[in-house]
């Protein structure tokens, strides 16, 4: 069973960058597309991006497309998310998760991150 640890988050200026790590344990991680969500307080988890296992095809949520770069190391089993031109709209808990279905919903993906918080301030 493949187990995700988000790490990287933290507290960033407006128009700053971070770079978010999802370490996966487990030697099927490599098999799996993996996706980013991320929730603010009082809204509802949503889509930011996915990869799929070889890191040639990726997908973005439209809020974030062209700021936001996800990539993976299949060597070192992690996703990464690296977040540019941040605005405070983008803070909110962010977590990865393994793709298990063919949609960007969260009944979509399985084997959830604990998360790490992004904090953007203006």
């Amino acid at each position: 069973q493949v187990q995700l640890v988000e790490s990287g988050g933290g507290l960033v200026q407006a128009g700053g960058s971070l770079r978010l790590s999802c370490a996966a344990s487990g030697r099927t991680f490599s098999s799996y597309a993996v996706g980013w969500f991320r929730q603010a307080p009082g809204k509802e988890r949503e889509f930011v991006a996915t990869i799929n296992w070889t890191g040639g095809i990726t997908s973005y949520a439209d809020s974030v497309k062209g700021r936001f770069t996800i990539s993976r190391d299949n060597a070192k089993n992690t996703v990464y998310l690296q977040m540019n031109s941040l605005k405070p709209e983008d803070t909110a808990a962010y977590y990865c998760a393994l793709r298990v279905g063919a949609g960007r919903r969260e009944a979509d993906f399985a084997s959830w991150g604990q998360g790490t918080q992004v904090t953007v301030s203006s």
